[in-house]
């Protein structure tokens, strides 16, 4: 207050001024009287002009802020009107009701009013804008350039009614995208191609043969990469390194690296089609990262049976080919090398875990025993990981309580994670995806793991692992548990129902040594029947039940076919143990003439899963990855989550199309 008081006294205020002259007037009037009076109307005259000012000064004020707003009105219009970008005025349902000449170029003079604003510009929705969800969207498509719409919602008065407008203007972005995708074109790749099975298809032709056989190798994959602009350099016979760009991958892509076909036709006395695998890398940081990413893929390759190629962008990885079957290509030297560094790890460690997959088979559980041999044969403690029993291993479970030995030996997924310590060596058996072991948890808090497996290596992978064994040229895990515990020994001691389980394993994948079956698969089996195996009891280990028996013939009889060679089957939801029956079902399918694969579905809590067959002309293995599963080229299985049995079906039949419509191309 004090303050106003000051501010009001240093400022020149009228108000003030007549107030003196009053008191003035007062005191001249207390000794004059006439004086006072003429005084007083002085007074009166100041304060009518003074009123008479301020009001004109007032309204002055006020026709000079009209003014003014007028012309910033009219400056804002002009503004908009002269906006150097394409512009749109659309209503709150989305129908343009103005645009400026910039935007009416962009259509060629098409009459744009009262149409719908989203048909000319993709990806633009008026309600999400309406809702403040969202005000921009970037590197939209238009015609053949590019530009970032940037929308603004607007409350108007029209007619006395309330409305919202939207203003969306359009900043060109074509030359800065042109920009990146050259320079996303331009960008270096690196390809390593190594043929799969070159020693083995030389030692089966002539010795005149062999450098014709070179020479149409290095004819092809030289032709490859002057075609698509790829300096390429020889290494070893059969092994190749290409640097290309970004833009040239693209076209292979299109194209799905055709050469794997072209390879495969050398037809030059050899008895052996020659097959080729491909390990690309892309977008590494420095050429050491693309060769790192580009033998990684190759590696991947190789552990998907060979003959494809393999994409490596960062953690993103892309498959080509890999529909023919594996030709054998193991050799005993490895197997040799796996078990000695098995049996170094395992002399090195505090104790062992032993894990496999969920819903175990008798594969799982053999490989699991025979590992266990493996460390008991150390005097290691070693425990299995196994957190229930289902109807695929019933019959080998209550022949192993009958032995006391292995009360102790089997231990809950949560019993594992509490006894895991630094010194616990971790081996994985049958699996080596982290989401399908019985427990992932664990492999998390274990330091030091171990992977044996047979199956095709797919996406997901246990990447820490300290020793990797990984073959899909073998029948089975438990063949190769069987060749480590050949090489670990001089003389292995097995007893007689772990050597069963593993005859068992090998028994389960192979279909009885008619699927995937190589040299190496009768060897193992040899030596499990001299360990003791009776073939008898191992077969009493498949034996069924009459409602196993009867469920499965029903899901045979209600499959539907679908292209004329592919059979499809679901499993009622009322009939136990329907991951079981879905897998015979998929296999006694195969036994029907005309049928090449199968693929039968069962439905287990919120989770589909899905069980595919195959012949081999067929390879469910990629078509069950596209549904996030894997395996085999012959055997391969995949799980589904919150969608009905329905729209699985439709998903697997989608999964089909795609496959034969890939290999059309």
């Amino acid at each position: 207050m004090k303050g106003r008081f000051f501010y009001r006294m240093i400022l020149p205020d009228s108000n003030i001024y007549l107030w003196i002259i009053g008191v003035g007037i007062l005191i001249i009037g207390y000794y004059n009287l006439f004086i006072g009076l003429l005084g007083a109307i002085l007074l009166l005259y100041l304060i009518y002009y003074n009123v008479k000012q301020k009001t004109q000064k007032k309204e002055e004020l006020r026709l000079y802020i009209e003014k003014l707003s007028e012309s910033v009105d009219f400056a804002t219009k002009n503004a908009i009107l002269n906006l150097p970008f394409p512009l749109v005025i659309s209503d709150d349902e989305g129908n343009i009701s103005w645009y400026n000449s910039l935007f009416l170029e962009i259509f060629q003079g098409d009459y744009l009013l009262d149409k719908k604003v989203d048909t000319y510009l993709p990806g633009y929705d008026t309600e999400i804008i309406l809702k403040e969800e969202k005000k921009e969207f970037r590197n939209t498509k238009v015609k053949d350039r590019y530009y970032d719409l940037h929308c603004e919602p607007f409350n108007v008065s029209e007619d006395g009614k309330d409305k919202r407008i939207i203003i969306t203007y359009l900043v060109d972005k074509t030359e800065y995208m042109n920009l990146k995708n050259r320079y996303l074109e331009e960008k270096n790749v690196v390809a390593i191609l190594e043929v799969d099975n070159l020693d083995e298809v030389l030692k089966d032709v002539e010795e005149a043969s062999e450098p014709v056989i070179l020479a149409d190798l290095d004819r092809i994959i030289g032709s490859w990469a002057a075609i698509n602009n790829a300096s390429i350099q020889k290494y070893f016979n059969g092994e190749y390194i290409l640097h290309f760009n970004q833009k040239q991958l693209t076209l292979m892509e299109e194209k799905r690296f055709e050469i794997l076909d072209t390879v495969r036709e050398i037809n030059s006395g050899n008895k052996i089609p020659l097959t080729l695998s491909i390990g690309v890398g892309v977008n590494g940081k420095t050429h050491a990262e693309l060769q790192k990413f580009a033998k990684s893929a190759m590696d991947i390759a190789l552990g998907r049976g060979g003959d494809q190629a393999v994409v490596k962008n960062y953690d993103k990885l892309s498959f080509y080919g890999g529909k023919s079957k594996a030709v054998e290509k193991r050799t005993r030297v490895k197997a040799r090398v796996i078990a000695y560094a098995l049996r170094q790890l395992i002399e090195q460690s505090q104790d062992v875990l032993i894990m496999g997959h969920e819903m175990p088979d008798l594969d799982c559980m053999g490989a699991s025993l025979g590992i266990y041999r493996c460390c008991k044969n150390h005097n290691k403690p070693v425990r299995i990981v196994l957190d229930g029993v289902n109807a695929g291993i019933d019959n080998l479970w209550a022949e192993l309580k009958e032995d006391e030995e292995y009360d102790d030996v089997f231990v809950k997924r949560n019993d594992a994670i509490a006894i895991a310590s630094k010194g616990t060596l971790l081996i994985v058996v049958d699996v080596h995806r982290p989401s399908f072991t019985v427990e992932p948890l664990l492999i998390e808090k274990v330091e030091k793991k171990v992977i044996i497996d047979h199956h095709r290596r797919g996406t997901e992978f246990i990447d820490d692992a300290v020793l990797t064994y990984i073959e899909p040229y073998a029948s089975s895990t438990s063949e190769l548990v069987t060749e480590i515990l050949q090489y670990m020994f001089e003389k292995p001691k097995i007893k007689q129902i772990e050597a069963e389980a593993l005859l068992a394993g090998i028994f389960i994948d192979t279909k009885n040594f008619s699927f995937q079956t190589g040299v190496r698969t009768f060897e193992a089996a040899s030596f499990l029947r001299r360990a003791g195996a009776d073939t008898t009891l191992t077969r009493q280990l498949f034996q069924d039940n009459m409602d196993t028996f009867l469920a499965r013939a029903q899901v045979v009889k209600n499959a539907q076919m679908y292209k004329n060679n592919i059979a499809i089957s679901v499993i009622s939801k009322h009939i136990d143990n329907p991951a079981l029956i879905a897998a015979q079902a998929a296999d006694e399918l195969l036994n029907i003439k005309g049928i090449n694969a199968s693929f039968v579905l069962s439905e287990i809590e919120n989770y589909i899963f899905i069980s595919g067959r195959s012949l081999g002309d067929i390879n469910v293995q990629v078509v069950l990855e596209k549904l996030g599963g894997g395996g085999h080229l012959t055997v391969a299985g995949a799980q589904l989550s919150d969608i009905d049995m329905e729209e699985a079906i439709a998903l697997v039949k989608k999964a089909v199309d795609e496959y034969i419509k890939e290999g059309e191309r």
